[in-house]
């Protein structure tokens, strides 16, 4: 969920997906694509309908799956079919989760801190604010706060804004650890997550587990297919 426009000056999403598609050089027609996405149009002019898909997949892990499609009923029918062949069960699972609003400013080797940021930040409705593993800026806020945030920042720091979103963030205290003894799950679930990446109307996939006994590169792979 994200305020439309054409603009990407002023339209956080729309900007992020332009840099991700010059980045992964997209052809002409696939960048076309990109920007109406961005405007919550298809790439034949249709409005797009954004809804979730709430599942638990085995052991007992709970998904968010969030699409945006001009073709609700066929959508949901695929997403569905594809949950039941993963051993996934179609169930309400937002209560597990909190939506938020993050935007993460790409690093700037190393000129502007958290620190530097925090106030501005916190003025702009900033509820926390952290470095990433690449020396970035992520900024946590409201879901209503999330543009706000990422254009303040981005005028009064000269930060550039690397993603936009609001998400789903799954509450510690009932995140699902996942162990050894889960590996047939895990592979499962892996696969569930690859054949959601191949459906172009999956926009984001949020899952409430965690590394367990699970070894670093094993967790790793995994998390690389979720949103969050």
């Amino acid at each position: 969920m994200a305020v439309y426009g054409g603009d990407p000056n002023m339209n956080p999403r729309l900007a992020a997906i332009l840099v991700n598609a010059k980045k992964a050089g997209f052809p002409k027609a696939s960048m076309e694509s990109a920007i109406a996405r961005g405007q919550g149009k298809s790439a034949t002019g249709a409005a797009l309908e954004n809804f979730t898909l709430e599942v638990i997949v085995p052991p007992t892990v709970a998904m968010i799956i969030e699409t945006e499609t001009d073709n609700k009923a066929r959508t949901m029918m695929d997403l569905r079919h594809l949950v039941k062949v993963h051993g996934g069960t179609v169930t309400p699972t937002t209560y597990l989760f909190q939506k938020r609003g993050r935007v993460a400013f790409s690093a700037d080797d190393g000129k502007t801190s958290v620190d530097d940021v925090l106030d501005d930040a916190i003025e702009a409705g900033a509820e926390d604010v952290e470095a990433d593993d690449d020396g970035g800026i992520v900024v946590w806020t409201e879901p209503n706060r999330t543009t706000a945030a990422a254009n303040a920042l981005h005028k009064s720091h000269g930060l550039k804004v690397e993603s936009a979103d609001i998400i789903w963030d799954a509450n510690e205290d009932t995140k699902v650890p996942l162990d050894g003894e889960h590996m047939d799950a895990v592979k499962g679930l892996s696969a569930l997550l690859d054949a959601l990446q191949d459906n172009p109307n999956v926009q984001g996939v949020y899952a409430n587990a965690a590394q367990g006994s699970l070894t670093d590169e094993v967790w790793e792979e995994l998390v690389g297919k979720l949103d969050a």
